[in-house]
């Protein structure tokens, strides 16, 4: 959601840099954004909208200091204004303080502030924060003993960076939203693989490692309950007494090139594009084909008699597909949307407890995943990123490998998710057939490269663009498929849409169909829910609705339908993958002809990191 970026020790270019890392991290979704330097005083700019309006303003504002703090917003107390823009400052003006997540308790702390006297300028629960560290400061306590003794006030999730006048240092701290050290390349740890401390030409922190990219590959990823101070000296980590923690400093695998557009008009579309490079990057060196055989780093002799998903969004729809491969092997399996989960968490058992997260950081799903540990389940994390909370917390880890994704709307992701859940599902339950399974999970990245090739989903959607509302309908693996179909066409379109199993048409949503309602009718194969399915799209045809079949032509299907879009005839579990990327392409289609925000879609966020 918000995003963070900090830096120490690039002196005169402190604020270029500040800036260009808020605009690496706009893709997480903000509404207002604001930058904070530090040396003898603290100077803020900040301003509602996007960054460049607040470049507008720092060219006619004159703010110097040589460590600084960047935050872009999404508003969750108040509404998006100047006040309530990042950074938030004390009564004296000496602290800056920027910070993502939710301070729970943040009203009666205030009351009990203005009680003491305090004036605040925003309706924000961060404001908090940095009056409290002025009470600590003038208390005579030194800046980061300031801030932890501010921090054990709170109840809530938080990742904070503030900066004090007279300190050209930042003052780090996280509790449940993610953050990460960038460390420059001379940095000089004090041993080779871990460390405490180390000094360093520039030390970057951000909420994404994006932020800083451009500048170094060296990271260190905070855990909960953890502080940071980053100075001219070094950096160092302490835990939530002051001891100092070792910390592995780990590499990103990707280039800061991956970050960019590469030519395409949108990320969405680059990324979509994207998807034969992730899956193949999802299946190198773990399955053999031959032997007919899975091979997951971290799954060891892992044969869950039970599986719970839980799952939020995208990552929810590739839950309910994987839950499908699990009870087809006879195993039984769930799949709920975490934060149901995490609020009343249904009877486990012994059953495997399975998150899908594409940042590792969403806090529902991090809830619903404690809670399940709590009692005493094992979890594993189903995720894009190395490092996460989910990651680390978790029993087990499976990574989808797809690469960042920087469109709010996800697209690779979602295929690598279903491509992994293909092989965990072989690797850890008795799956019928797997040697044709792994022979369509292979085909997959050439039959998706040849269908970007020659798709018509750019002149399906120009002819459709001005509906009044889409419908979005499958049976079986197609039911998640019609389910993410109509979330993306919501997302970027602003459009209504819903996605139905398709047989759920005659039970209410039939009555919503008219002329100007659209259905897209995902049918694979010639089964009986690919005959069902055909049947479902008569009844629509019948009230006289355009029907758009998304098919590999082995139902006949297209014969009740004004428009096809075709797909290569392959394994049912492989054919969602290619079925899905047609409905992408509908709908990044028709969010360009309507001239919407594709990769910053209004009121979305990236990484959903409060409950």
């Amino acid at each position: 959601m918000c995003g963070i970026i900090g830096c120490v020790g690039r002196a005169d270019e402190t604020l270029d840099v500040l800036v260009h890392g808020l605009s690496k991290l706009e893709y997480r979704g903000y509404d207002s954004a604001g930058v904070a330097l530090a040396d003898d005083t603290v100077s803020v700019a900040k301003r509602s909208g996007e960054i460049d309006e607040l470049r507008a303003l720092l060219d006619e504002t004159t703010i110097d200091g040589a460590v600084g703090i960047g935050h872009t917003r999404w508003s969750t107390h108040g509404p998006p204004t100047d006040a309530n823009a990042h950074p938030h400052g004390d009564c004296t003006g000496d602290v800056a303080v920027v910070h993502n997540g939710i301070i729970e308790n943040y009203q009666s702390i205030r009351d009990e502030l203005v009680a003491d006297g305090h004036e605040f300028a925003s309706d924000t629960d961060t404001e908090v924060i940095p009056h409290l560290v002025e009470d600590a400061l003038a208390d005579g306590a030194e800046p980061m003993a300031a801030l932890r003794r501010a921090l054990d006030r709170l109840e809530g999730s938080y990742a904070v960076a503030a900066v004090v006048a007279g300190r050209e240092a930042v003052f780090v701290a996280r509790n449940d939203s993610p953050l990460v050290l960038g460390l420059d390349e001379e940095s000089q740890p004090h041993d080779e693989s871990t460390a405490t401390g180390g000094a360093t030409r520039a030390t970057y922190l951000a909420s994404d490692v994006p932020a800083f990219r451009d500048y170094t590959d060296r990271v260190v990823y905070l855990a909960d309950g953890e502080f940071a101070r980053l100075d001219a000296e070094g950096w160092t980590v302490t835990d939530g007494d002051g001891t100092p923690v070792e910390k592995e400093i780990d590499t990103v695998a990707w280039d800061a090139e991956e970050t960019g557009k590469s030519g395409y008009d949108h990320f969405m579309l680059k990324e979509i594009h994207e998807q034969p490079r992730a899956l193949r990057q999802c299946l190198r060196g773990r399955v053999d084909e031959l032997g007919a055989a899975v091979d997951i780093e971290d799954l060891g002799d892992l044969s869950p008699t039970g599986v719970q998903f839980v799952a939020c969004g995208t990552s929810y729809h590739a839950a309910l597909y994987g839950a499908q491969l699990y009870r087809r092997a006879g195993i039984p399996a769930q799949t709920f949307l975490a934060s149901e989960y995490a609020t009343a968490p249904p009877p486990i058992g012994d059953a495997l407890v399975v998150g899908v997260t594409q940042s590792g950081e969403t806090a529902d799903t991090l809830s619903a995943l404690r809670e399940a540990r709590h009692r005493g389940a094992r979890t594993m994390a189903v995720t894009n990123t190395v490092g996460s909370t989910a990651a680390r917390e978790c029993d087990h880890a499976l990574y989808i490998r797809a690469g960042p994704e920087i469109g709010v709307a996800a697209s690779k992701t979602f295929a690598s998710q279903l491509a992994a859940l293909n092989l965990l599902a072989l690797g850890t339950a008795p799956v019928d057939r797997p040697r044709e399974t792994i022979a369509g999970l292979r085909d997959l990245p050439g039959q998706v490269q040849a269908l970007l090739d020659d798709s018509r989903a750019s002149a399906v959607a120009e002819q459709y663009q001005d509906a009044g509302a889409y419908f979005f309908v499958g049976r079986g693996h197609q039911y998640p498929v019609a389910l993410e179909g109509a979330l993306k066409m919501k997302e970027i379109t602003y459009k209504h849409a819903e996605g139905f199993a398709a047989g759920e048409l005659k039970h209410g949503p039939l009555a919503l169909v008219t002329d100007d309602t659209p259905v897209f009718a995902v049918v694979v194969g010639d089964g009986e829910q690919a005959r069902k399915t055909v049947g479902n799209v008569k009844e629509v045809e019948a009230r006289d609705a355009p029907v758009v079949a998304v098919t590999d032509g082995r139902s006949d299907v297209e014969r009740y339908a004004d428009e096809v879009l075709e797909i290569p005839e392959t394994h049912p579990e492989a054919a969602a993958v290619l079925a899905n990327v047609q409905l992408q392409l509908v709908s990044y289609y028709t969010a360009k002809g309507l001239g919407r925000s594709i990769d910053k879609p209004r009121n979305l966020a990236k990484s959903v990191t409060v409950e």
